[in-house]
């Protein structure tokens, strides 16, 4: 084991805590692990450390500061080789709003600013809150850092980012696309640059960052121009339990006809739409995908209006893009589901876009490259690595 210095990430969720430790110079990663299904009887702790894998259930009552506090145990004893090469913590915060284009050093202000953009990301934000309080208390000794996901997207053009509403709700209360997941697309651009010999300025991609919460977006010049999230992860492309975009009248009439609260219609669109709500089966890809192979009607209709929901982003994509360099599919749909990316791509046929049906299948699991067919634009599959971006980020404004 190497004498670099180290950066500790936490992404908290809702009922979770992922966590993991790596080098910001090289990317490589010493731990990683998550505290699951906190506030039930399966909480539980996992990690993989050293090549060993290792678990322990937790307390019912354990909730993100006991996780907190689990991991400084733990690395007072079986993870003491890393204790004293931490040098930071960097936090996955997933909403910004018009405060931060960058990542920045935290302190009460920007506590505090986090704190105005909790309506806009309610599952996420309040979370990882808690994950920062938390920290600092545990880890007073460490320099911490909050990086956004909306950082990335800053940059959009107003045109693309307002919304056709009165002017005076930008002004007064910042109602506009924001956009996510934007530590994932400032990955793969750079190493889609890589791959393909290019500077990251001279490249111009579609980028499909695909999971239980999904997005897509342009990135001209290595600059984000468009992104399918808006003021708040829901909208955009269907997800695993998210509606994506939908008709607005649909909420009022949910709310006149039936009587919906501003509490049921958060519960319906943000956790019994999408993939889940349409199968009336699950919001995971892999369900789905092992189902609609024994003909189970939801399952196949869910993966089809998903499919076909990403490719018409997809070619719209093309319009803010002078040209497009290459396809990129990311995220753990993107990166492991060859059925999802080969019947997206049938749906792009008039665009010329042809699957490698040999390469597709076999890039899985950590795998990336080319997957396109000789003379169809370039598919590639990149694993992100948000958290290589969360420790570099982290690393460089503790060093500056």
């Amino acid at each position: 084991m190497s004498d670099e210095a180290l950066v500790l990430i936490i992404n908290c969720g809702s009922s979770s805590v992922k966590f993991s430790v790596l080098a910001p110079n090289s990317g490589a990663e010493y731990l990683a692990g998550i505290a699951e299904a906190l506030g039930t009887p399966k909480a539980k702790l996992k990690w993989h450390y050293q090549g060993v894998e290792d678990s322990h259930r937790l307390a019912l009552d354990t909730d993100h500061a006991a996780v907190i506090n689990e991991l400084v145990t733990q690395f007072d004893s079986a993870w003491s080789d890393l204790q004293d090469r931490l040098t930071a913590i960097g936090h996955r915060v997933v909403h910004g709003g018009e405060h931060f284009s960058s990542s920045v050093l935290i302190n009460q202000k920007v506590i505090a600013c986090i704190e105005e953009c909790n309506s806009l990301a309610p599952l996420h934000n309040p979370a990882a809150l808690k994950g920062i309080y938390a920290s600092l208390d545990a880890f007073p000794q460490l320099p911490q850092v909050a990086v956004f996901d909306t950082a990335f997207h800053q940059q959009m053009p107003i045109y693309a980012y307002l919304y056709g509403l009165p002017y005076s709700l930008y002004e007064e209360q910042k109602i506009r696309r924001y956009g996510m997941h934007g530590s994932s697309y400032q990955y793969v651009s750079e190493r889609c640059a890589e791959l393909l010999g290019k500077q990251t300025t001279e490249l111009n991609i579609i980028a499909a960052h695909l999971g239980g919460g999904s997005s897509i977006c342009a990135i001209n010049c290595g600059r984000s121009v468009d992104t399918s999230m808006g003021l708040t992860p829901l909208e955009g492309l269907v997800m695993g339990s998210r509606s994506g975009d939908l008709d607005p009248g649909i909420l009022l009439h949910l709310q006149q006809a039936l009587g919906y609260t501003q509490a049921s219609l958060e519960q319906l669109l943000n956790r019994e739409s999408g993939m889940l709500g349409i199968s009336s089966l699950s919001s995971d890809c892999r369900t789905l995908e092992q189902a609609a192979k024994k003909d189970h009607k939801g399952a196949k209709l869910a993966l089809e209006i998903f499919c076909y929901r990403l490719a018409k982003y997809i070619a719209s994509y093309t319009i803010p893009l002078t040209s497009v360099d290459a396809l990129v599919f990311t995220g753990g749909i993107g990166e492991n589901s060859s059925w999802v990316r080969n019947r997206t791509t049938e749906w792009l046929k008039p665009l010329g876009y042809q699957m490698d049906p040999e390469r597709n299948q076999k890039t899985r699991s950590q795998a990336e490259g080319l997957i396109s067919a000789q003379g169809s634009p370039k598919i590639l599959v990149i694993p992100t690595k948000e958290e290589w971006v969360i420790a570099r980020d982290t690393s460089r404004l503790v060093q500056s």
